[in-house]
């Protein structure tokens, strides 16, 4: 990082490494080229328009989960038509905008929702492009908020029930079954409940077959880790397994499009929070270092207990101690690392808290009425 030009920015900040994103970009569109796969870009994970200008130009499309979401993707110029619509709740006028911009499909999660759509679709003499949400009931083993695709969740339906909503679907004369979509979970590093969802989709695909139904499209979501521990001899995931597990365990028919959802693997890595020291606290056998940004700005470790490697960007001290990196919010859960071990540490100094680039900047609020923190960008 530019360190000089960091000291001058006003703090808290986030700080954006655009040609690590770019080159994380050109390394998924090598992986896809020659395959049949169509990647779309999951916009919640950072939604800010210098972010998605990149990507969207890269050629990827966008997963959307709100209305805001689809006027943002158009408004950076994404196309309709690669645009995927998820969520449980989506409102009519929400449905009606993706209606009116004819996007690629609406990812549909319950039978009320599909009614809903067909009803709307026919008032505005229009046919909506669905995929059907399953609910394979595969565990992803991480947190239990991220994870999506078990019994208990409330994506999806399920595999029971899928029967029944698909003979319906292709009764509905506003409504066009393109294909079928999965997502288990965020954060998997762990190929197996990939392998696991493949095996639940071609059972699928022999079943529907045949009784002579078929699919266009089959999307698998995303969800794929990035190494929060290690970011810097790991700054991208790991897409050539990912990849490659699809490649190898799913049995594609012919002309069938594979899409993926990826968020946090394309832009993870490429963000850091950048903070400043206010004060060094020496508590009762602990050593806090309070810094100027919070949970507000960075909700991860108080939302999932996560862990983002710290770095003191200043320091020029050899001699390393124990801190608890803490924010300045009044809640004990505003912690962003306990037990780290720093090189020594004192007021002033620039703190980067890595791997901040997905659910950092879209997810910070103004609580305590604090100031959103602004965005700095690489060349």
């Amino acid at each position: 990082m530019p360190i000089q030009a960091l000291q001058v920015q006003r703090t808290p900040f986030y700080y954006y490494d655009m040609q690590l994103l770019r080159d994380t970009l050109q390394h998924i569109k090598r992986l896809a080229e020659d395959k049949h796969y169509a990647i779309h870009y999951a916009v919640k994970a950072n939604g800010n328009p210098r972010i998605m200008d990149e990507i969207f130009q890269a050629g990827l499309g966008a997963d959307l989960v709100s209305g805001g979401e689809i006027k943002a993707a158009l408004a950076e110029g994404c196309s309709p038509q690669q645009m995927t619509y998820s969520g449980v709740g989506k409102t009519d006028w929400e449905i009606r905008l993706g209606l009116d911009n004819e996007i690629g499909c609406f990812n549909v999660e319950s039978v009320p929702e599909m009614m809903v759509i067909n009803q709307l679709a026919m008032e505005m003499d229009k046919t909506a492009h669905i995929a059907i949400r399953v609910n394979p009931d595969i565990d992803a083993h991480t947190h239990r908020y991220i994870t999506t695709g078990t019994a208990h969740n409330k994506f999806g339906i399920s595999i029971e029930d899928l029967n029944q909503v698909i003979s319906l679907a292709l009764t509905l004369p506003h409504i066009h079954l393109r294909g079928l979509h999965f997502h288990i979970g965020s954060q998997i590093t762990d190929m197996q409940p990939y392998v696991m969802l493949c095996d639940t989709i071609n059972g699928l695909l022999r079943d529907y077959e045949q009784r002579g139904v078929t699919f266009q499209m089959i999307n698998v979501g995303g969800g794929l880790g990035v190494d929060y521990d290690d970011p810097d001899n790991h700054n991208m995931a790991d897409f050539d397994r990912y990849f490659g597990t699809f490649s190898q365990h799913l049995q594609l028919r012919q002309g069938q499009v594979l899409h993926f959802e990826l968020g946090r693997s394309i832009v993870a890595q490429c963000g850091s929070l950048i903070s400043r020291v206010l004060y060094v606290k020496q508590g009762r056998g602990r050593q806090f270092a309070i810094l100027d940004a919070g949970m507000s700005d960075l909700i991860r470790p108080a939302l999932y207990q996560a862990t983002h490697q710290v770095q003191n960007l200043t320091s020029t001290s050899d001699r390393l101690e124990r801190y608890d990196v803490v924010g300045p919010v009044c809640e004990s859960s505003d912690t962003f690392a306990s037990d780290c071990m720093l090189p020594t540490t004192q007021r002033g100094d620039l703190i980067a808290i890595r791997s901040a680039g997905a659910y950092g900047e879209s997810m910070a609020s103004a609580y305590n009425m604090r100031s959103l923190p602004p965005a700095v960008f690489s060349l």
